[in-house]
């Protein structure tokens, strides 16, 4: 996804600081910052998983990098949260809409560019 003025996010790989480990890698900005831990080579096994770490990686890096919530509700300016909605990962938004509700789902996790 791409934020506004920074670029897509991106994988970075960083060799491992112990000889023989697998590289680390991280969800890091456009400029190849990132902020927390690396992703565990065994994320890979479920996708569904690995795409909830990766998202909670990209807000975490987004978060301390750039001091911005990330990403945003376009109807409510709000930061969004990952969401397991029948078995899809999407961002939900806790902004009311005009008919009530106790929040929202703006879009699937990875979709957020059609939204």
């Amino acid at each position: 996804m791409t934020l506004a003025e920074q670029g897509p996010l991106q994988l970075l790989a960083q060799p491992s600081y112990e000889a023989g480990e697998p590289e680390c890698v991280y969800v890091a900005l456009a400029n190849s910052e990132w902020h927390g831990s690396h992703l565990y080579p065994k994320t890979a096994e479920d996708s569904a998983h690995a795409l909830a770490i990766v998202a909670d990686a990209a807000q975490e890096t987004v978060a301390e990098r750039l001091w911005q919530a990330w990403p945003l509700c376009a109807e409510h300016n709000l930061g969004m949260h990952t969401r397991d909605v029948e078995g899809l990962l999407s961002w939900w938004c806790a902004g009311r809409r005009s008919e009530g509700g106790p929040g929202h789902i703006c879009a699937a996790v990875g979709a957020l560019d059609a939204f």
